[in-house]
């Protein structure tokens, strides 16, 4: 068997960024690569496995007791964030870390800070796998792609061990809120799934943000800037503006637990036109709406003032899962007495972000998210613990037992 480090190191090997820009699903061609490799090594454990024309790769391990229990799935995403690089990917590997700043790249200077990321400390003594400083990791959410193939292959080397069936799932473009588009639900074929696909070790959520996209295009008027008295109009200056009418507090970096926020991921532009994107989150489903409605005003008030130059698109993204989780809370009941039975503290919060989870419970799968293990996810500070993803292999194999019984 192969150990779940080298699964890892193999799958970030393998660039998979999404393309917002895409047009096909997948995004982005290198998803393929990983998704038909995943296929061709689940076949090789003798799983029967598919893949669509969309790129899902689905599953079955066929249950070996005699008697009838639910159908249970687990599910991970492919794709990596395209807000940093996630091509050549160098990992390093720090054994029995010393609780102190990481260097990542001396060249650069990039380093994690303790002072920045005190949570680091609790790790001290593990093994950490960081990124060289200049491209992500990848731990979102190949970790969670590594526990789950490396749980599959122990069930497959182990059929002694009583199981019912086990359905496996693995999607690209969730890092661009598609990862569900085009995902069957009643071919996949679970009764209840999970995501692996949260934050550190013991983290199990099944509250995450409403979430809305909102693109806007400013179309300005360039006149030569000696003869711009009263005819031009500056679609930069207007960009800047808009920005500047949505509440100060309500960015990520000055919000936390259930506080949702305006974020702007995007700005590009000249005098002539300018384009702005945002993403815009809260959990609590009228604040939600609220933020929505604030961001037509702005748009509203600017278009009143320069004439028409702003156009709004407005997009849901997906929804707070728990009213569709919640009438299945057995199923985190047993999440958190599979985390118990690991050793692990469970830590039942919102997610400050949203997962394939959230889309697929409101398409009848309630399908809640358990850890993957990582930190600093979507960027080049980003790491995960040798020791928690070998804890979700074994939260896994715990729900698999539960499950069964």
């Amino acid at each position: 068997m192969e150990n779940i480090v080298d699964k890892f190191l193999r799958y970030v090997s393998v660039e998979t960024t999404s393309n917002e820009a895409g047009e096909g699903q997948p995004s982005s061609e290198c998803q393929w690569n990983l998704l038909n490799m995943l296929k061709d090594e689940l076949t090789a454990m003798g799983v029967e496995t598919t893949i669509d024309q969309w790129g899902y790769v689905m599953g079955t391990i066929p249950s070996n007791i005699d008697k009838k229990v639910p159908v249970v799935g687990f599910i991970a995403h492919v794709d990596t964030a395209p807000d940093a690089s996630g091509k050549d990917i160098k990992p390093n590997i720090i054994e029995n870390y010393n609780g102190e700043d990481i260097l990542l790249n001396a060249k650069s200077g990039v380093k994690i800070p303790v002072a920045d990321f005190p949570e680091i400390k609790q790790y001290k003594g593990q093994t950490l796998i960081t990124t060289d400083g200049t491209t992500l990791l990848g731990a979102d959410d190949k970790a969670g792609v590594a526990e789950i193939m490396s749980a599959v292959e122990y069930i497959m080397s182990n059929p002694q061990i009583p199981h019912g069936t086990i359905k496996i799932g693995f999607t690209p473009d969730e890092e661009i809120g598609r990862g569900v588009d085009n995902f069957d639900v009643a071919k996949f074929g679970a009764d209840y799934a999970y995501t692996m696909d949260g934050g550190q070790i013991g983290e199990l959520e099944y509250e995450n943000f409403n979430a809305a996209s909102a693109k806007i295009h400013i179309q300005g008027r360039n006149v030569h800037p000696g003869y711009a008295k009263n005819k031009m109009i500056n679609a930069i200056l207007i960009a800047m503006e808009l920005n500047a009418m949505l509440p100060v507090e309500q960015r990520p970096e000055f919000t936390s637990n259930y506080e949702g926020f305006y974020h702007i991921v995007g700005i590009s532009g000249a005098v002539e036109e300018a384009s702005l994107q945002y993403i815009i989150r809260d959990h609590d489903m009228s604040k939600f709406e609220a933020k929505k409605k604030l961001m037509q005003q702005v748009v509203d008030f600017i278009n009143a003032k320069y004439g028409n130059v702003a156009t709004l698109v407005l997009k849901d993204q997906y929804y707070n899962m728990r009213e569709q989780v919640e009438p299945h809370y057995h199923i985190i009941e047993k999440a958190i007495k599979a985390m118990e039975m690991a050793d692990i503290k469970p830590s039942v919060q919102p997610i400050r972000g949203g997962t394939d989870g959230a889309r697929l419970s409101f398409m009848g799968l309630p399908c809640p998210n358990i850890f993957a293990g990582g930190h600093n996810f979507h960027g080049k500070l980003e790491y995960i613990p040798v020791e928690s993803m070998i804890k979700a292999k074994e939260v896994i194999l715990n729900l698999v037992s539960l499950y069964a019984e």
